[in-house]
C-alpha cells in the first residue's frame, strides 16, 4: 500500500496538467451551444478509464447528453463499488465576476480555480488517479468497480435513471460511491450519511388581463404582486415553522446519538454567518442551525417577480406575478405527499379575486445512510488515515436525488466521500478547490478501496 500512496504523491504535477486539460472543457450542459464540448468531456472521461484500465469502457448515448460506463470485476470474493459522478457543469456567467479564466485551471493562494473543479470534475479525476495507482503499482484492484459518470446532472439528470432501470443486473453492487459533497470545513474530513429531499414549484397568480394603468385602475382591481407577495408571507409563522398543514406529520425526529453527535461537531455559527454575510441568522426555533439546515424540513422562496422590473419608471399594475419556492424534505417525509398538502393549501389561500396556476417542477426523496455498515465506516478510517486526522459524520443540506434512488433501487449502503468546502462557489464565479483537500482526497480514496477490501 505504501508504494501506492508514494506513487500517488510523486505524481501531483502531472495530475494537475490533466485536470487541467479536463476543467478546459466547458461541458455546460444546461446549453445547447456546448453539446459539442459535452461530447468532447464525454469522450476525455472514457478515455481517462480505458488509459487506468477498466474495461467495458461504452459511451451510451441517451435522449440528451452521453453516460460514460466502465468496469473492472476481477478481484473475487472483494465488494463491488458502483461509483457515480457528472462530467457537466454549470455555465460560468457573470464572466466579469472571475479572477482568472473559468476555463482555465489556475492554481492560487493554495486554492484551484476553474469552473466543475469542484463540482465534480476534480473529485471524479480524483477517483480515476487512486485506482491508476493501484493499476500501476500492484497491476490490480483491491476491490471491484464500475464507474458511471454522466453528463445531466446540472440540469436533472433526466435519462439516469431510464439507463440504471434498463442495465440494473449490470450496475450490481455492494455500495454505490459519489464524491459530489463537501466537508465540514478545512482540515475537517467527513463523510456524509445524510441528505435532505426536494420539491421545486412554481405558482403564477392572474389579475387583470393586461397591464393597468395604476392611477386610472389602483385601488379598484386586484394586484396580483401584493396578493402573491401576502401569500408568501403566510407560509411562515413568527417562530420559522411552515404553516402547511400535516407538513411536518411524517419528519423522522433525530435519535438522541444524533443530536448528540451534532452538537460534537466542531460547527461554528460564527464561521456559518460569516460565510453568508447575513446580519445575523435565523430559523426554526427550538433548534441549533445545524439541525435546521441539516435535519430539519424547510419551505425557501428562490424567486418572486412581477410586474415592471425594468429601467426607470412605468406606473402599472401587473397583470401577473409568480413565485418559484422549493421545500426541502428529510427523512420519511414522501416528496408526492408533501406537493399535495402544498398545493391544497396554495390553493386555500388564493383570494377569489385572482386566478392561480400551480406547477410542480422535480421531486427528489431525502436518504439517510446506515452509518454503521462496514463499507461507510470504511469511508472514516480512509479519510483518518489520509488526511492524518479524526473524521467526522456530518449530512448536507442539498439534494442528490441520484442517491435515494439508488437506495431504494439496489438497496445497499451509498458511501459520501466529498473534499470540497462550503465556501468554494460550486455554481458561482470563482469556483475553487483547496489544493491539500485534492492531493489528500487522492490519497483517502485509495485508502478507501483499500479499506473497502477489508470489509469481505
Amino acid at each position: 500500500m505504501q508504494k501506492v500512496v508514494d506513487s500517488i504523491q510523486g505524481s501531483y504535477d502531472r495530475y494537475l496538467n490533466e485536470l487541467k486539460q479536463f476543467c478546459a472543457i466547458p461541458s455546460v450542459s444546461a446549453r445547447s451551444e456546448h453539446k459539442g464540448d459535452i461530447q468532447r468531456a464525454a469522450q476525455w472521461v472514457a478515455d481517462q478509464m480505458k488509459s487506468i484500465g477498466l474495461e467495458k469502457v461504452e459511451l451510451v448515448p441517451t435522449a440528451r447528453h452521453p453516460i460514460v460506463y466502465g468496469e473492472w470485476l476481477h478481484a473475487p470474493g472483494k465488494p463491488t463499488l458502483l461509483f457515480y459522478g457528472h462530467y457537466d457543469v454549470q455555465p460560468a456567467e457573470p464572466l466579469d465576476q472571475w479572477l482568472s479564466p473559468p476555463w482555465e485551471l489556475t492554481l492560487r493562494n493554495g486554492e484551484l480555480y476553474a469552473r466543475g473543479v469542484v463540482d465534480d470534475k476534480g473529485q471524479v479525476f480524483m477517483h480515476f488517479k487512486a485506482l491508476e495507482a493501484f493499476m500501476k503499482n500492484q497491476g490490480r484492484l483491491p476491490v471491484n468497480v464500475k464507474f458511471m459518470i454522466e453528463g445531466e446532472e446540472e440540469v436533472g439528470s433526466e435519462n439516469i435513471y431510464k439507463f440504471i432501470r434498463e442495465r440494473r443486473d449490470r450496475l450490481g453492487c455492494d455500495a454505490l460511491l459519489v464524491s459530489d459533497t463537501t466537508m465540514l470545513g478545512k482540515g475537517l474530513p467527513s463523510v456524509c450519511y445524510g441528505l435532505r429531499g426536494l420539491c421545486y414549484f412554481e405558482i403564477e397568480i392572474t389579475g387583470p388581463t393586461v397591464d393597468l394603468h395604476s392611477g386610472s385602475f389602483g385601488g379598484g382591481v386586484p394586484n396580483p404582486s401584493t396578493i402573491l407577495c401576502e401569500m408568501m408571507a403566510k407560509l411562515h409563522d413568527k417562530d420559522g415553522r411552515v404553516t402547511i398543514p400535516g407538513f411536518y406529520r411524517d419528519v423522522r425526529p433525530l435519535t438522541k446519538p444524533e443530536r448528540k453527535q451534532l452538537k460534537q461537531l466542531p460547527f461554528s455559527d460564527k464561521r456559518f454567518q460569516e460565510t453568508t454575510g447575513a446580519p445575523q441568522l435565523v430559523g426554526e426555533k427550538g433548534f441549533s442551525t445545524v439541525e435546521r439546515i441539516w435535519a430539519r424540513p424547510t419551505l425557501e422562496i428562490n424567486g418572486i417577480y412581477g410586474g415592471y422590473t425594468g429601467e426607470g419608471a412605468k406606473t402599472v399594475i401587473g397583470s401577473k406575478a409568480t413565485a418559484k419556492f422549493s421545500t426541502r424534505l428529510v427523512a420519511d417525509q414522501v416528496p408526492a405527499k408533501i406537493t399535495k398538502l402544498v398545493k391544497k393549501h396554495i390553493e386555500k389561500i388564493t383570494p377569489k379575486s385572482v386566478r392561480m396556476k400551480f406547477t410542480l417542477h422535480s421531486e427528489g426523496d431525502a436518504w439517510i445512510a446506515p452509518f454503521d455498515h462496514p463499507l461507510v465506516q470504511a469511508g472514516k478510517a480512509a479519510l483518518e488515515r489520509g488526511f492524518g486526522k479524526k473524521a467526522v459524520f456530518i449530512r448536507e443540506g442539498g439534494s442528490i436525488p441520484l442517491v435515494a434512488t439508488m437506495y431504494k433501487e439496489f438497496k445497499k449502503p451509498c458511501v459520501l466521500l466529498g473534499f470540497g468546502l462550503p465556501d468554494e462557489n460550486a455554481h458561482a464565479p470563482n469556483e475553487r478547490l483547496n489544493l491539500e483537500n485534492f492531493q489528500k482526497g487522492i490519497v483517502s480514496l485509495a485508502y478507501y478501496y483499500d479499506e473497502a477490501s477489508r470489509t469481505h
